[in-house]
């Protein structure tokens, strides 16, 4: 079964303070559900984070520990983040964008999946599990944000 959800949420505040925070992989376990700990684990081709750049994170989901490895597919500064996963339980695809609004930064991020194997059965939470906790986490960035001296 494949999963698919998107979370979208208007944040008052200009799309450079919003999309450099959440796009930086060191504030990964600061405002994104059930994740501890987020590290690069590989530089882009160019050096620092960027295409090709690997982040490993280690989260809690449905009271597992998984330990799972996003390559960076795309990059646009400030726009644009899409990872998709090389190591983990199943298949993955992450997209963050960010726009301007009229009320700030129009934020949105979408998770597609696989719930294949021993996750198929199980597919059917998983997606209200991600649609729920990417919801949290676009109130969470907006929050940190907010709230930021």
């Amino acid at each position: 079964m494949t999963i698919d959800e998107t979370a979208e949420r208007v944040i008052p505040l200009p799309p450079d303070e919003v999309a450099g925070y959440a796009m930086d992989w060191r504030h990964d376990s600061e405002w994104t559900q059930g994740i501890r700990e987020a590290r690069l684990t590989r530089e882009a081709d160019r050096g620092g984070f960027g295409v090709g750049a690997e982040v490993t994170r280690t989260a809690f989901f449905l009271g597992k520990r998984i330990d799972y490895v996003l390559r960076v597919a795309e990059h646009e500064p400030l726009r644009l983040l899409d990872m998709v996963s090389v190591a983990g339980p199943m298949p993955m695809h992450v997209t963050y964008s960010f726009t301007p609004h009229p009320g700030g930064t129009l934020a949105r991020i979408r998770v597609r999946g696989d719930a294949g194997g021993h996750y198929r059965l199980a597919a059917p939470l998983m997606a209200r599990k991600v649609r729920s906790s990417i919801g949290k986490d676009l109130r969470d960035l907006e929050r940190r944000l907010r709230s930021a001296p």
